[in-house]
């Protein structure tokens, strides 16, 4: 077993400007759903009123963008997991914290709940609305990490050039 995650953390290593670049790119995409949060969600509950009110189409692709939130967790836990496993660093296990309290939004607490709750359609809820906003502060956790993993993609472009997360795919490596 010992061998199989010493081969994956090689290849891993080799391709590191890759999966950050990928990871950075899917993350980026929840930027979407947090200002939907916000703008839809968290405006009515405070303000009473809509300051973003999605078309359905958009909200179809809101919903899309949601779902790329698993394969993000994953290729962001291992960007940390790999800082940790070379070293231990205290920012990289607060940020693998933040990010794995994720799970628990998505699978405790959903967006559909956390919209019947605070806009009131659809059936009722036996949670409270401090649960709620529970679920809604989890969700930002993800803006200090979007930022982390932006900062540290620009780095591996400035110091291996604009071509390097694109190295592997030229060099069929990533297969």
């Amino acid at each position: 077993m010992r061998k199989i995650f010493q081969k994956f953390w090689a290849w891993y290593e080799r391709h590191y400007a890759v999966n950050v670049g990928l990871a950075a790119f899917l993350f980026a995409l929840q930027l979407f759903h947090l200002y939907w949060l916000t703008a839809h969600v968290v405006a009515h509950r405070i303000l009473g009123i809509f300051l973003f009110e999605p078309s359905k189409l958009f909200e179809l692709i809101i919903i899309l963008v949601d779902y790329t939130e698993i394969p993000t967790l994953i290729g962001v836990s291992l960007i940390y997991l790999n800082n940790l496993r070379k070293r231990f660093d205290s920012k990289s296990l607060l940020y693998l914290i933040f990010l794995n309290l994720q799970w628990l939004h998505i699978f405790w607490i959903t967006d559909e709940f956390v919209v019947r709750r605070f806009i009131g359609t659809g059936a009722g809820t036996v949670f409270p609305v401090w649960l709620t906003w529970i679920a809604i502060l989890i969700d930002y956790l993800e803006l200090p990490v979007i930022y982390d993993t932006a900062r540290r993609f620009i780095a591996i472009l400035k110091e291996r050039g604009p071509l390097a997360s694109l190295g592997a795919f030229k060099e069929k490596q990533l297969l």
